[in-house]
């Protein structure tokens, strides 16, 4: 079925004055409520009310169209009756309005975003298409009326994906993992391209995700805090003490929310400090110093208390309640080496494949897309399984910089739009690169998992199709 995608209709209701944010929250109504009514719902006489007589609508595709033409345009194919039924979605976060003033006073506004086109039959939604568009509203008695429309570049699936694989050749990255939260719910989860250049990557791809580990180890232990077998603040010298500081009074200072923080006071690796060995930088819990050895710490700590190595306490506390059954702490029996995603250097020649056969809290974690989208999934279940502790991870404890923290395991980039709030983490290893982010807000987030060094280019391609990804691609 052929239509034609169109940029929409006017708002009856008078534009608040109050500031910028009664402006925002005024136009992102007047695009969602309007596309819903008149696309989706094809309220043909609402939308012969809204538009404005000399209308002018430019599409890249079906031309120039006067407002008596782009109705009946829309009468034709869009609401037709036909079982197959245009919807549209706006593309998250993708919005940007503009004031247009005269004197003072407002009399207008431009909006500018990207959106999606889906067929519905029997209410499964399938993706035709994705647009740019480009609105000029008049504000005329009170009310909100379409002038100019223009929706430009439109491109198939099939050429977004094409598009997409062809800057992954480029970048000597040869597989991509993508997955999908929205409203707390993964929506979905993709892998594209190739194991090692040659053989296609299955959807259930096994990908390195290097310091992706750490946000699991973090859920692990305050998992262990809501059971009641662990304090986020007793010490963890009653468990493990590490031979390089036994004698060392800060020792009996580090406890679990001081390790999760990232304010041990050791460098990332002891291998980094002149003496090769553990030391103290600061006093615990008086500075921020990102560190794996700490982490390190906290596993022999854990397994030291509950006898039981971190991957059980991972299986029981994340991994089954979670629905992940293809996650691997190191190449056990159950890594399977012919979905493995090889990793390659910036310059497209691939890495030697180097397996390790025991734990490691802060990096090293085997994954596929799917499992670590559930994993994010889990995470906000726990708003209402364990809501104090939820809350201190998604918390500003301890400011990084401007718009920029650190809280119990997560970093925390603040400043987004809607009030929004980014709580990530990243992986980068040899041939890894890998970002887990959500919006504790509106419960949106995305994992994104690369097996190669040169991940910019594939990152600035993929981020602007996600929620608020053009803002954080725009903070890199």
């Amino acid at each position: 079925m052929h239509y034609v995608s169109w940029l929409l209709l006017a708002l009856p209701f008078t534009l608040l004055a109050k500031g910028a944010e009664d402006f925002e929250t005024e136009m992102m109504r007047l695009d969602e409520t309007f596309f819903q009514r008149s696309f989706n719902e094809c309220d043909m006489n609402y939308l012969k009310q809204h538009i404005s007589n000399d209308l002018v609508f430019y599409h890249d595709q079906s031309g120039q169209q006067t407002a008596e033409l782009f109705l009946k345009n829309v009468e034709k194919n869009i609401c037709s009756g036909s079982k197959l039924k245009p919807i549209r979605k706006r593309s998250p976060g993708s919005l940007k309005n503009f004031p247009l003033y005269k004197n003072g006073d407002l009399y207008g506004a431009i909006q500018h975003g990207e959106h999606a086109f889906y067929l519905k039959q029997n209410n499964e939604m399938t993706l035709t298409s994705t647009a740019r568009f480009t609105h000029t509203w008049l504000l005329n008695n009170g009310s909100w009326k379409l002038s100019s429309a223009l929706s430009y570049d439109h491109q198939s699936p099939d050429s977004d994906e094409k598009a997409l694989l062809e800057t992954m050749k480029k970048a000597g990255v040869t597989a991509l993992g993508i997955g999908v939260l929205e409203n707390g719910k993964m929506k979905s989860s993709n892998v594209l391209g190739t194991l090692n250049g040659s053989v296609p990557a299955p959807e259930n791809t096994l990908f390195k995700v290097a310091s992706l580990t750490k946000p699991i180890v973090t859920l692990v232990t305050l998992k262990l805090v809501h059971a009641g077998k662990l304090s986020l603040d007793e010490s963890l010298s009653k468990y493990w003490v590490d031979p390089d500081i036994k004698d060392h009074d800060w020792g009996h200072l580090l406890t679990p929310r001081i390790i999760l923080s990232h304010e041990s006071g050791f460098d990332n690796w002891r291998r980094m400090s002149k003496s090769g060995k553990l030391t103290f930088n600061y006093k615990p819990g008086k500075g921020f110093g990102y560190s794996g050895e700490g982490f390190e710490y906290l596993r022999k700590a854990l397994e030291r208390k509950f006898d039981q190595p971190l991957e059980q306490l991972a299986k029981r506390y994340v991994f089954e309640p979670a629905g992940m059954h293809d996650t691997h702490f190191w190449w056990d029996g159950q890594v399977d080496e012919s979905r493995y995603a090889h990793n390659f250097d910036e310059n497209g020649d691939v890495y030697p494949l180097n397996k390790y056969y025991e734990a490691n809290a802060a990096a090293n974690l085997i994954t596929t897309t799917r499992d670590y989208t559930l994993f994010m999934q889990y995470i906000f279940q726990q708003q209402q399984l364990m809501p104090e502790l939820y809350a201190l991870m998604v918390a500003k404890s301890r400011k990084l910089g401007k718009k920029q923290y650190f809280s119990l395991g997560w970093e925390i980039l603040s400043g987004f739009k809607n009030g929004e709030y980014a709580v990530l983490h990243t992986g980068k290893d040899p041939g890894v690169n890998a970002l887990a982010l959500f919006f504790s807000k509106s419960k949106n987030g995305y994992v994104l998992l690369m097996n190669g060094d040169n991940s910019l280019p594939v990152m600035e391609q993929v981020l602007p199709r996600l929620y608020l990804g053009s803002e954080l691609w725009n903070r890199r």
